[in-house]
């Protein structure tokens, strides 16, 4: 979280912590034993909020430090995901895609429900406010959990907000199904999203299934 305090600091350690942790459910796989992965990931993510909240409170610089989430986690058969905040995973296969992910803000909530049109989405002044998030010195997280079986040809995109700010759902759509290298589709996307917005951190990230 960019416009909080020690976003980057947050950040780091979620990504720390999660490279620690996420090994250990492949171990034991390699062992015989299958965890439940959705279960795995609801006490990993519990585990980096307690993280993040005791490391603010253990610097007087970092106080209510928190981050947003978007992780896919492949396994040989599914795509596991979770996401806290409005960092946003999507996915294109056969030509229509769908964001998987959700939003915790109230604003995506109305945009969901149809109340409000994707023009009065992205001008509305409390877009940005979010409900949930990793850390930021809330007793528990909800994060969103979900399971996606892949399959050949299909596209997932992880991207920030800021590239949200800078694109039109029709323009993640339309660059997806299009026929670009994952490389391409980035570029393609990164440009159109500086060009109109560049005002917020703009980083994604383009897998295929081949």
């Amino acid at each position: 979280m960019g416009g909080g305090n020690a976003g980057d600091m947050a950040s780091a350690l979620i990504l720390e912590r999660m490279a620690a942790l996420i090994p250990e459910t492949f171990k034991a796989a390699a062992s015989g034993f299958f965890p439940d992965s959705i279960s795995y990931l609801q006490q990993l993510l519990k585990d980096v909020h307690e993280h993040i909240n005791e490391a603010a409170v253990a610097s007087e610089n970092c106080g209510g430090m928190a981050a947003t989430l978007a992780l896919a986690w492949f396994s040989p058969e599914n795509m596991y995901l979770a996401n806290v905040g409005d960092s946003r995973i999507y996915l294109s296969r056969n030509g229509l895609t769908e964001q998987l992910s959700k939003d915790h803000t109230f604003v995506w909530g109305q945009l969901q429900r149809g109340e409000i049109a994707e023009v009065q989405y992205r001008s509305h002044p409390r877009r940005a406010a979010l409900y949930q998030v990793i850390g930021g010195g809330k007793p528990a997280g909800f994060p969103h959990f979900a399971a996606i079986q892949y399959q050949p040809g299909d596209r997932f995109l992880l991207c920030s907000d800021g590239l949200v700010d800078g694109v039109w759902e029709r323009h993640i759509g339309n660059a997806l199904a299009e026929d670009l290298s994952p490389e391409e589709c980035c570029e393609k996307l990164l440009m159109r999203a500086l060009a109109n917005s560049g005002s917020d951190d703009t980083t994604l990230i383009v897998i295929e299934i081949r």
